[in-house]
């Protein structure tokens, strides 16, 4: 519900009483003796559908937009007449708009309320890049939550999307420069804050340390299902926007999709690892372009247009346009990290069946106390090397299955192909103690006589005795 007061222009005073009583509108009128250029104060109770179309034809008969109109929530009315206008409009709302949705006006106000001034965004965008950086770090998932909380990221990407639906193009502009601004200050932020952590030695820790951290390795491998949270966050804040409920909540989930990747990105930057930098980056990228799409679909299928009907058709085409272009980049991006996924998918089998056959070959006396997989190319990861940790009753000798654990995790190794060419077979490097057999003397490395694939995977094996209780 909504309470709109309405200063009536000299001259226009009968034009705006009868379309409030056409409208069967309850209203009070009163007369402006502070200035000449007016005549009337009127003011009246609207349900929140009605705010839109009534405004639109009391800007028929002389109320524009230099007349003061102030909308103001009511959150109460008392009254049988406007019980029957709020049904009517509920009933009149049809399949593109939603009976409980803002106005056009309202919207706009909302949009330029959420895009906050470049002084304080860039110093909450800064804060909250860090503050993500350091709970990645930590390890601390409440840390990071507390970026995502104080992460001024809602505002610029409903505005653009609902510039764009209005024809709004100082909007819009304003929207895409926070967007821009906010997502390179944020990785550059967190490039120099973990940096200066690794630089002075407060995170003493190599890049393979880092990345095993938990907040961290989480945000190695994007997927598909990250683009489904920034697909979901683009829906709810402008649902939430235009249904006129808080967007606070929307906005945490929204920073969820952006926050931390750019610190991963920042992390990746600081620790020289050009992998992680680009997994993370496009999802970044992927994020930011899914929040603005399905927003602007939102936005458009809610109903929203430009005030004059000429501008409509002008609206559509350029809103048109940027669903097309915003589709286009999403696929194309998207099939990275579909790549992605799928890559995650095979290191997850691969993993998941090397430990079984390890397993499968101990004897009841041992125990694998680590497995360690490291992996090259990218995005598809190939297994490079798998370290096994064996622990062992140390009042006996350390089992002999090391050949039984090569043959094991050769037969399910991922096979590279090749052609035209003698490929080397690459022998297992053991820590173990074992007798070199003369085979192995004489021929460190096996050539195969098979030139169409090589399984290039190195093995170690390393024991350590364990006191059993």
């Amino acid at each position: 519900m909504r309470f709109v007061q309405v200063l009536v222009p000299a001259g226009t005073r009968d034009a705006v009483v009868e379309v409030i009583t056409d409208e069967n509108i309850e209203y009070a009128i009163t007369d402006e003796t502070g200035t000449d250029e007016y005549e009337a104060i009127i003011t009246f109770p609207l349900p929140t559908a009605a705010v839109e179309p009534v405004l639109d034809q009391l800007r028929t008969v002389g109320i524009d937009t230099d007349a003061t109109t102030v909308v103001l929530e009511a959150e109460t009315v008392v009254s049988d007449k406007f019980n029957e206008l709020d049904e009517a409009y509920s009933n009149d709302s049809d399949d593109t708009t939603d009976g409980d949705r803002i106005a056009r006006d309202e919207l706009l106000a909302r949009a330029n309320e959420l895009a906050p001034g470049i002084g304080p965004f860039i110093l909450m965008t800064i804060v909250s890049a860090i503050v993500a950086t350091a709970g990645l770090l930590l390890d601390s998932p409440a840390v990071v939550v507390g970026s995502m909380v104080i992460a001024p990221l809602i505002g610029p990407a409903m505005s653009t999307s609902v510039g764009t639906v209005v024809d709004d193009t100082s909007l819009v502009a304003r929207g895409v420069k926070l967007q821009i601004l906010g997502g390179v200050l944020a990785i550059v932020s967190a490039a120099g804050f973990a940096f200066m952590l690794r630089t002075v030695q407060i995170v003493p820790l190599s890049a393979v340390e880092v990345f095993e951290i938990g907040e961290v390795s989480q945000r190695l491998a994007p997927d598909v299902l990250s683009l489904v949270i920034a697909l979901g966050a683009g829906a709810a804040g402008a649902v939430s926007l235009a249904s006129g409920v808080s967007t606070a909540l929307v906005g945490v989930m929204i920073a969820a999709a952006l926050v931390p990747p750019t610190a991963v990105v920042g992390i990746g930057l600081a620790w020289g690892t050009p992998r992680v930098v680009a997994g993370s980056a496009i999802l970044v990228l992927v994020n930011f372009i899914a929040i603005n799409l399905v927003a602007l679909i939102a936005l458009w299928q809610l109903g929203y247009r430009p005030q004059s009907w000429f501008r409509t058709s002008e609206a559509r085409s350029t809103t048109l346009t940027r669903i097309a272009v915003l589709t286009v980049a999403l696929i194309i991006l998207s099939s990275a990290l579909a790549g992605f996924t799928y890559s995650s998918a095979q290191t997850a089998a691969f993993e998941e069946q090397t430990n079984a056959a390890i397993n499968a070959e101990l004897p009841p006396e041992a125990i694998m106390l680590d497995l360690t997989v490291t992996y090259s190319g990218f995005p598809a990861r190939t297994p490079q090397q798998v370290i096994v940790t064996v622990g062992y009753p140390s009042t006996t000798e350390p089992p002999a299955i090391a050949d039984a654990i090569d043959a094991r995790i050769e037969s399910i190794a991922p096979v590279t192909p090749y052609i035209g060419a003698k490929i080397p077979f690459i022998d297992q490097n053991r820590s173990h103690p074992r007798a070199m057999s003369p085979a192995d003397a004489e021929s460190p490395t096996r050539e195969s006589s098979n030139t169409h694939s090589t399984r290039a995977i190195t093995v170690e094996l390393r024991y350590i005795p364990v006191e059993r209780t």
